[in-house]
């Protein structure tokens, strides 16, 4: 099958460079062209837009920052929709909401092509090792067409549902990853005000069954050594958050300790610390108690 990839920039870059190296003849689009150069070098073919992208493909993958985004890409005047063909497929596998992605496929449906979300998580070295989790939702009888392609970009892929299920599940896991962040900053500090040896305390808490891959991954590597170079910065987790509350009210869910992060995420970025790693949230709680929590 001819692949198409449209947004390769941190995520999509090394999803569609894995899709490469398993073999796949690859066409590729992003708004800043310079941002497929080395996919382009290591043997893709560049396409002016996403309508051209299609026409040279059988399946179509995008990796973008959000709803406005996919949706443009997909629908727009030279948008996917625009280049695809009957028989085709639309993976989105961006963080997007459930009804934008549900809109597209009953646009996609009238002209014969078929639509998944594919939202995944992982980070960018998931995303360059082919490590992701990645949570499918779409036609089931057609999910096995598409599967081993998803399979040369995550270890763990699950259908969970119609189409919109994929995101549906995202934004869950990430209402948990963004409370279980905001916990963690707040138990380092207190930590740290209260004297403890943070080493000792980290190594009890990567012991237990407080643990977690944010604990014992991403904090080790970002706060606790003081690197907020954006993994996943605050300004997407935000993004993230805003699309889980618009689930939350069509559902009518109360989300209590969500809405709490949330804030933290808007004082965060009203402090400039927007373009900054998710665990930058523990900052402003270091300079109201005055502490500085590192291993």
């Amino acid at each position: 099958m001819k692949i198409g990839f449209i947004g390769t920039g941190n995520m999509g870059s090394g999803m569609a460079a894995n899709l490469l190296k398993a073999g796949h003849a690859l066409t590729v689009h992003d708004l800043r062209k310079a941002a497929t150069d080395g996919l382009v070098r290591a043997g893709a073919t560049w396409a002016e837009s996403p309508m051209e992208v299609a026409r040279q493909s059988d399946i179509v993958l995008t990796s973008l920052p959000g709803p406005p985004e996919v949706k443009e890409v997909a629908l727009g005047a030279k948008g996917i929709l625009a280049g695809a063909k009957r028989g085709n497929f639309f993976i989105d596998m961006s963080t997007n909401s459930p009804g934008t992605v549900q809109l597209i496929a009953a646009v996609a449906r009238e002209k014969g092509v078929a639509v998944f979300d594919a939202p995944v998580t992982g980070g960018v070295t998931g995303a360059a090792a082919g490590t992701l989790t990645i949570m499918v939702g779409g036609d089931e009888n057609l999910f096995g067409t598409v599967a081993p392609l998803l399979d040369v970009m995550g270890k763990k892929v699950v259908h969970v549902g119609d189409v919109g299920a994929g995101n549906s599940v995202k934004l869950i896991h990430q209402m948990l990853g963004a409370v279980t962040n905001q916990v963690i900053a707040e138990a380092f500090v207190l930590g740290a005000k209260a004297g403890l040896d943070l080493k000792k305390l980290f190594e009890v808490l990567a012991n237990s069954m407080s643990a977690s891959p944010i604990l014992t991954e991403k904090y080790p590597r970002a706060a606790l050594k003081r690197n907020f170079d954006p993994g996943f910065a605050i300004d997407l987790a935000y993004k993230d958050q805003v699309l889980l509350f618009e689930m939350a009210k069509e559902l009518g869910v109360p989300l209590s300790f969500a809405s709490l992060v949330l804030q933290k995420f808007m004082e965060a970025r009203a402090r400039g610390l927007g373009a900054r790693d998710t665990t930058a949230v523990i900052l402003p709680l270091e300079e109201m108690l005055g502490v500085t929590v590192k291993l």
